[in-house]
């Protein structure tokens, strides 16, 4: 699907050396960005899902430690 981006000067320009430097195009390190962006999310709600179910499963514990 296509899409415009408008990003302000600085970052166009910042983005611009970025691909140069790494032999690429703008195009290819938004898509490789968005990537990342995309993964690290799924690890923080993943990790945040592990808390949530740890805190639950040993809460008495937790309470209990708290409390020594």
């Amino acid at each position: 699907m296509a899409m415009t981006v408008r990003l302000p000067e600085e970052l166009d320009t910042k983005l611009e050396l970025l691909a140069r430097a790494r032999h690429t195009s703008k195009h290819a390190v938004l898509i490789e960005a968005a990537e990342r962006l995309i993964a690290e999310e799924a690890k923080t709600a993943a990790v945040l899902s592990a808390v949530d179910i740890i805190g639950a499963e040993y809460a008495d514990a937790i309470r209990r430690l708290a409390d020594a």
